[in-house]
């Protein structure tokens, strides 16, 4: 069972109709369910106490999510930087040591407060590179999908 928690809706109609695609074509290999939580309202030039009153707003809405048998993927700029390999090979493993609800976390603009990095089983990047949370929701999707194909040896992974 894959979860993916969200801050943030997608607006956008081309990453609705992409994540709808992958989701799709995850099903034929494990359910998945994708939680949107409304973002919290960042004022101009935030304070760092008003930011982190935000953060921590935003982490109780997901620790909220997540039950305590869930393997715990924090998408985190400053994470673990994996291979799609490396990715298929976490996740596989996780499934078969008896982790089988595996639960990815896409958090707001501000990134993630303490007690959330504090839970995470696994701080993953993409990149160093920034990306918007909407289309990183597309991108996690897509990787995914994949890491089922690698996993399956099935075509698709070049």
């Amino acid at each position: 069972m894959i979860k993916i928690i969200c801050v943030g809706k997608l607006k956008e109609k081309y990453l609705v109709d992409g994540v709808k695609e992958y989701v799709k074509r995850i099903g034929g290999y494990s359910k998945i369910n994708i939680i949107e939580l409304n973002d919290e309202k960042i004022p101009d030039k935030a304070s760092a106490l008003e930011e982190k009153v935000i953060k921590e707003k935003e982490g109780k809405k997901i620790l909220d999510k997540i039950a305590a048998d869930e393997y715990l993927i924090l998408l985190d700029v400053s994470g673990k930087l994996l291979s799609s390999e490396e990715m298929a090979s976490h996740m596989e493993q996780c499934f078969v040591s008896g982790k089988s609800k595996i639960t990815f976390v896409i958090g707001g603009s501000l990134g993630h407060e303490q007690e959330i990095l504090s839970r995470a089983n696994l701080r993953l990047s993409f990149s160093k590179m920034t990306f918007p949370h909407q289309l990183m929701r597309l991108i996690l999707v897509e990787q995914i999908y994949r890491s089922f194909k690698i996993m399956k040896n099935e075509t698709y992974h070049k």
